[in-house]
């Protein structure tokens, strides 16, 4: 779920080659100050799929748009069956080992500050702080006329109960924790409302064709101020809410590094664009650095710590 309903881009020259040279990476989180940029190729080692990657969903799956889910009830019913049903596989996502190397180059001082595009709460549940999560959170959820929020967990129990024996198969799971479902499978899913006014529930998530809050945007360009590093960790930067930080940050002379197996729509902006695979490169450069990286236990919350908190 993204800013803009921007589904695809066509570089207008051929991009700058990627290379597997990982020490402009390592010499920079070595230096310190480095702020982190994340996109949903850091979560496709946890089983959460990417957009536009290798195999990306954009293929088979157009996420749902702001304006359709708050002007169709129909449309309303087919977004909660299949995110109810994805949540089941997405809430249970657990942090890989380029979260856990971002926790990890947190607690040694090396990062400013961790900016996400994605929804799912990994960063966070690897134990880094202060995140600003750019897009919202899928396990939060926003009452549309009353503004309470609520944790998805308690919708997920309401939703078992009115749709008792709701078990289609999903052809796949996508990363904003929708799974593809036919109308037919969707069926005449009950939606249930807001129990404090009644009104129309929306996970805290911005949707394609919808704005990041502007008190968020500002705080992410704050950030990209004080960096003396901007590095992006498998985004393709395709849209306008993530690109604009990497625009800003070049336009002021800083760094910026890639770390994305494919092309991305900032490539000509950066100095480097690493095509290794994240978890492993990240890895490596926590290795290169001395920086250990904690092995989670198997019972710890995969929403982390503060899942039901408001985000910056």
């Amino acid at each position: 779920m993204r800013m803009r309903p921007t589904l695809s881009w066509t570089p207008a020259e051929a991009p700058p080659p990627g290379s597997t040279d990982l020490r402009p990476v390592v010499e920079a989180l070595g230096a310190g100050g480095v702020l982190v940029l994340s996109g949903a190729g850091i979560s496709t080692e946890s089983g959460i799929p990417d957009y536009r990657g290798e195999g990306g969903s954009l293929s088979r799956h157009t996420p749902m748009t702001y304006q359709d889910f708050t002007a169709d009830a129909a449309a309303r019913r087919r977004y909660w069956a299949r995110s109810h049903l994805g949540w089941r596989t997405f809430g249970g996502a657990r942090p890989n080992a380029g979260h856990r190397a971002v926790a990890a180059f947190g607690r040694h001082g090396l990062l400013s500050g961790v900016i996400t595009q994605n929804v799912d709460g990994l960063h966070q549940a690897a134990g880094s702080e202060g995140v600003v999560d750019l897009h919202g959170r899928l396990d939060r959820v926003v009452c549309l006329a009353c503004g309470a929020f609520s944790p998805r967990r308690e919708l997920a129990r309401r939703l078992e109960e009115a749709n008792e024996g709701f078990a289609p198969v999903a052809a796949a799971i996508n990363p904003d924790g929708d799974a593809d479902l036919t109308d037919e499978q969707v069926g005449d899913f009950r939606v249930v409302p807001c129990t404090v006014c009644g009104g129309v529930l929306k996970p805290d998530v911005v949707f394609f064709g919808e704005a990041v809050p502007a008190k968020r945007v500002a705080h992410c360009r704050e950030l990209v101020r004080e960096a003396k590093t901007l590095l992006v960790l498998g985004s393709s930067l395709t849209v306008m809410s993530g690109l604009r930080f990497v625009r800003q940050a070049a336009q002021a002379g800083l760094p910026v590094l890639i770390v994305n197996r494919d092309t991305t729509r900032g490539d000509g902006l950066a100095l480097t664009r690493v095509a290794l695979p994240l978890g492993e490169a990240l890895a490596d450069a926590a290795d290169r650095l001395g920086v250990p990286l904690d092995v989670l236990d198997g019972d710890e919350d995969p929403a982390g710590p503060g899942a039901d908190e408001r985000s910056p």
